[in-house]
């Protein structure tokens, strides 16, 4: 088990965030960020990046909405 670094929760599964560095769970984490009207931008600045040759990109910043696990 792992803990999830938005949340706080013990969980068997993590992905990186699309926002952040931070590893988040893929329960219910990822599904809130999959849901935020901001998540397409971070998906295609994150792309933009590693097109350029940056794998260690930052992301664009968590919106403040999703931290703790937050927003729906």
């Amino acid at each position: 088990m792992t803990t999830c670094e938005r949340c706080g929760r013990e969980v068997m599964a993590t992905i990186t965030s699309m926002f952040n560095t931070e590893t988040i769970c893929v329960d219910r984490c990822k599904p809130a960020e999959r849901a935020h009207p901001l998540y397409e931008e971070a998906r295609r600045h994150e792309g933009e990046a590693v097109a350029r040759g940056d794998h260690n990109f930052p992301g664009i910043g968590l919106p403040p909405e999703l931290r703790g696990g937050g927003w729906r």
